[in-house]
């Protein structure tokens, strides 16, 4: 068991690599201030904003994870999230990827999973 208990952290494809490039870009601007040049700055910026792109991508090809817990099945990163054809529901990515998978994703609420109860003592 780990440190946090048995539970989902959310580790996927999508999350992972929208937090390197993020690190890339934030790394990148902040090399720029220290060698103080406007435009690497910028583009150090521009890249965290395609992180945050490239991360709502590949949520949206099937490589991120719905809001809430999910089966331990589903746990490892490598396992595509197969209900993201059609959104999730309550998901602003989703929402904002067009009405189609709104209206899909608003259409039902998902079910409850079971989440064992941690001890107290560990």
């Amino acid at each position: 068991m780990s440190a946090h208990g048995h539970v989902d952290l959310g580790h996927t494809v999508a999350g992972w690599t929208g937090t390197g490039v993020a690190l890339l870009g934030f790394t990148g601007a902040g090399v720029a201030v220290c060698a103080a040049w406007p435009a690497g700055i910028l583009i150090g910026l521009g890249v965290v904003v395609l992180a945050g792109v490239v991360a709502w991508l590949l949520h949206l090809a099937g490589w991120g994870k719905p809001s809430g817990p999910r089966p331990e099945a589903e746990w490892d990163w490598r396992v595509r999230d197969a209900g993201a054809r059609t959104g999730h529901a309550g998901c602003l990515g989703c929402r904002m990827a067009g009405p189609h998978r709104a209206v899909a994703a608003d259409a039902g609420p998902r079910g409850a999973v079971p989440l064992p109860v941690a001890d107290e003592g560990a």
